[in-house]
C-alpha cells in the first residue's frame, strides 16, 4: 500500500508517442517515491488526435489535445493527466487545477534539414536553407516569424505525429521542418536536430517544453503526492507566459509566443506578436522578480497592446 494508504494512482494521457513518453517520465519518478503505490496509465483518445488532416487553428486551436481529458479527470476514471502546457488553455475548467509542474525541457524550437541539405550545411541559421526552400510547419507563430526573415521560404502545411513528420522529411516531401526541441529529446531523437533556434529567431510557444499535472481541485491527498514533482522555477515561468498569454487573449489562432528564463531570482520575459504574413512583428524583452511573474507577464501584454500588438491581432 502506497502512500496516505493509497495503493493506485491512474494517470490519463493521450496515445501518441511523446505524450506516452512523457506520462511515462512522470509514471516512473512516481514510482520511484512511492513503492508502494501501483501507476497505472490510461489512454483517452482526443480530438486533436483524430483531425489529421485539417490544420489545428481551423478546428479550434487550444483544447483539442486536452479536453477529452479533463472530462476523464471530472468523471473521475483518472487521478491526474499529464499534458504538454503549451496545449493546456489558460482557463482551466471549474474543479479542476494545475497541481504540479515539472521542470522544464529546452523550450526552444528546432531546425531539422533534409540529409541532403544537412551534408552541405557549415554554420547552422536559416541562411543554410536555399531560396524558396519547402519547410513543414503547421504554427501560425513559427509561420510568422520565419517569414519575417526569409519572406522567399514555402512554408507549407505538416500535420502528424513527430515520426511521421520526420518520415515526410525523408521521403522529400520537405526541405526542412520545424519542431520543439523538447519533443525530439523526449523521443531520443536529438541526432536529428540540425539547429535549436535562439529566441530572437523564433520565440516560443507559450509553456513549450514544460508539463502540467491536472487533476481535481479537491483532491488533496493526489495534490500531495505530486508535490514533489514541482520545480517553483518552472511554474514561475510558465505563469508570467500563461498570463501574458491570457492578457492578449491570444491561442493557435494567432501568431504570438512568450518564454520566460529563470535567472537567479528573475525572470527574463521575450515575447513576441506578429501579424500571419510576417509583415508586422513587435518583440520585447522584461525582467522582473519571480514573485510577480504574473504582473510581468501582464505588463509585457499591455505594453505589445501599446506598441501596436492590438491593431496586428485584430487583423
Amino acid at each position: 500500500m502506497g502512500k496516505y494508504g493509497r495503493d493506485q494512482l491512474i494517470i490519463a494521457s493521450r496515445g501518441s508517442r511523446l505524450a506516452l513518453a512523457q506520462t511515462e517520465e512522470v509514471a516512473q519518478r512516481l514510482r520511484t517515491l512511492y513503492p508502494g503505490l501501483e501507476v497505472e496509465v490510461r489512454i483517452v483518445k482526443t480530438r486533436g488526435d483524430q483531425i489529421r488532416d485539417v490544420p489545428l487553428h481551423k478546428v479550434g486551436g487550444k483544447g483539442l489535445f486536452t479536453k477529452a481529458l479533463e472530462e476523464v479527470l471530472l468523471a473521475g476514471g483518472a487521478d491526474l493527466a499529464v499534458h504538454s502546457l503549451k496545449d493546456l488553455p489558460t482557463g482551466l475548467p471549474k474543479g479542476l487545477c494545475l497541481a504540479a509542474v515539472p521542470r522544464r525541457a529546452d523550450p526552444r524550437d528546432a531546425l531539422i534539414l533534409a540529409d541532403s541539405l544537412a551534408s552541405r550545411a557549415g554554420d547552422f541559421s536559416l541562411a543554410c536553407l536555399p531560396p524558396g526552400a519547402r519547410v513543414g510547419t503547421s504554427s501560425l507563430r513559427r509561420r510568422a516569424q520565419l517569414r519575417h526573415l526569409r519572406p522567399d521560404l514555402q512554408l507549407e502545411e505538416v500535420r502528424g505525429n513527430v515520426d511521421t513528420r520526420l518520415r515526410k522529411l525523408d521521403e522529400g516531401q520537405y526541405d526542412a521542418l520545424i519542431l520543439a526541441v523538447a519533443g525530439l529529446e523526449r523521443l531520443g531523437w536529438t541526432q536529428r536536430l540540425t539547429w535549436r533556434l535562439p529566441f530572437e529567431v523564433c520565440t516560443p510557444a507559450v509553456g513549450q517544453g514544460a508539463l502540467g499535472l491536472e487533476t481535481r481541485a479537491d483532491d488533496e491527498e493526489v495534490w500531495e503526492l505530486l508535490q514533489p514533482l514541482e520545480d517553483a522555477a518552472t511554474r514561475a515561468a510558465v505563469r508570467a507566459e500563461r498570463t501574458f498569454l491570457q492578457t492578449l487573449g491570444g491561442g493557435c489562432r494567432m501568431p504570438l509566443g512568450a518564454v520566460a528564463q529563470v535567472e537567479r531570482t528573475a525572470l527574463v520575459l521575450t515575447a513576441v506578436v506578429a501579424s500571419k504574413d510576417g509583415t508586422r512583428l513587435l518583440r520585447r524583452t522584461a525582467v522582473g522578480p519571480w514573485e510577480e511573474a504574473e504582473l510581468l507577464g501582464r505588463e509585457m501584454a499591455e505594453e505589445l497592446k501599446r506598441s501596436g500588438g492590438r491593431w496586428i491581432l485584430g487583423e
